[in-house]
């Protein structure tokens, strides 16, 4: 007579394995009664448990092309810096013979205040995560996994508010709780100003408390109308290369905005004719808009904000631009190439390189010779609430903005239970810095481009 399976199992497991696994360790080993995989059709167990790796991948861009390309120095024993903004008047001119000489002026110099931002990163792990994250089917070193990416994130926020907008198309609502285009570009601790159908309100900024997604917590005087205007008056972290290049009177989407950026305690009122509001000597930059209607980006465009630079005696460095405009580019220097021999190369700027392109510009790495440099992160142009049109495009004279660094980032980590109340270990990673511009007339701006 044969032994059946269950018989001969019964007595393999006498003795000491019995008494090691058990009378059932095979149930305990498999779910159901077959030797299957998926569990699926006619087999019901299931002799397969998923495990996973301990790397844990990014499924988020965390670029920082911006934040690398820029001059990093070191903040110097300074809080500003002096502008000579005039030559002075009738100083110099021709003398006849015996003519007067010419009448006696001075310059006119301007003062510019300039404090470092704080830019801090958290994160904490438990301890009872820390020891369970080690065990089999754990990540690994929680503590250090969070370090990592904790870092990652850090440089990414300070390119993020490098890139931010100055200003936003909001919909009508409450004063309290504004929705705007692209709020989550904002951050905590800016104060914004309202541009109400041209009337410039709450002119010394209102602090945002709180950010959802695209809606700001704030306290302005009036509910904002469909189309009104929330631009930036003072940044709680690093200011923007888009409160830089502004100009007073420019188009944000459909309307002109009463744009008064504080950068540096000097209030943006002047327009590109370059007229001078009393001591408000900014001199504006060149901003090429279309009242919030899109069009394509077109070398004319790019040769304007180029020569506008020139003509204020700088010279451009970079371009800087989202990938659609980077596209649209290469499509428009594509009908004029010439094949003359083709040579691949990159281009530096700062810690970065453009792409890999040709010199005759089917695949772009400059234009005109300047690099260009395709950030993700490049602020859009709306044509109305949440109207998003593409990308602008910055031309920029590097050799006049920085990276000011008061302190490099530093890391601390506290294991103070009693401090946290919680059993957890906890980091901090913070950054003390600003970006400094010590001219305003040798960059240029292109907004209101379709994708």
């Amino acid at each position: 007579m044969a032994t059946s399976l269950s018989e001969y199992l019964a007595q393999a497991n006498r003795g000491m394995t019995q008494s090691l696994l058990g009378s059932e360790y095979l149930s305990k080993a498999f779910s159901g009664t077959a030797f299957g995989v998926d569990g699926g059709g006619s087999v019901s167990g299931d002799i397969f448990t998923a495990t996973f790796g301990r790397k844990v991948w990014a499924a988020l861009n965390n670029q920082t092309r911006f934040f690398n390309a820029v001059p990093r120095n070191v903040w110097g024993n300074t809080a500003g810096w002096r502008v000579r903004t005039d030559r002075g008047a009738n100083r110099s001119q021709p003398i006849s013979e015996t003519g007067s000489l010419p009448t006696i002026d001075v310059s006119n110099i301007e003062t510019v205040s300039s404090l470092p931002r704080i830019v801090g990163t958290t994160f904490a792990a438990s301890v009872k995560a820390m020891f369970t994250s080690q065990l089999e089917g754990g990540v690994g070193d929680v503590l250090a996994l969070e370090n990592e990416n904790a870092q990652i994130d850090h440089i990414k926020e300070m390119n993020l508010e490098l890139t931010a907008p100055s200003a936003a198309v909001a919909t009508a609502g409450s004063s309290t709780t504004v929705t705007v285009d692209d709020g989550s570009r904002f951050r905590i601790g800016d104060k914004l100003a309202l541009d109400n159908a041209g009337t410039h309100e709450d002119a010394t900024g209102v602090e945002i408390t709180a950010i959802s997604g695209n809606v700001l917590t704030v306290d302005f005087t009036n509910d904002p109308a469909d189309g009104d205007l929330v631009y930036i008056h003072t940044r709680a972290g690093l200011t923007s290369i888009d409160d830089i290049v502004t100009i007073h009177g420019t188009n944000v989407g459909s309307s002109t905005t009463d744009t008064r950026a504080n950068v540096y305690g000097i209030e943006s009122t002047i327009t590109e004719s370059r007229t001078v509001s009393g001591a408000q000597w900014k001199t504006a930059a060149s901003v090429q808009g279309n009242s919030g209607t899109g069009r394509d980006l077109s070398l004319n465009q790019l040769d304007t904000a180029i020569q506008k630079i020139r003509t204020n005696g700088g010279e451009p460095k970079l371009i800087v631009m989202g990938h659609d405009q980077y596209f649209k580019l290469e499509r428009l220097l594509n009908s004029q190439q010439r094949y003359l021999g083709q040579e691949e190369y990159q281009v530096g700027i700062g810690s970065e390189k453009t792409f890999p392109g040709t010199r005759t510009g089917l695949v772009l790495a400059t234009y005109m010779g300047i690099p260009i440099l395709p950030d993700a992160d490049t602020t859009k142009s709306y044509s109305d609430a949440s109207g998003a049109l593409g990308s602008n495009v910055y031309v920029l004279d590097t050799d006049y903005l920085e990276v000011a660094v008061a302190q490099p980032t530093q890391y601390i980590e506290n294991r103070d239970y009693f401090a946290a109340s919680s059993l957890v270990v906890r980091g901090l990673l913070y950054t003390m810095a600003e970006l400094r511009a010590h001219r305003f007339d040798v960059h240029a701006k292109i907004t209101d481009l379709s994708e």
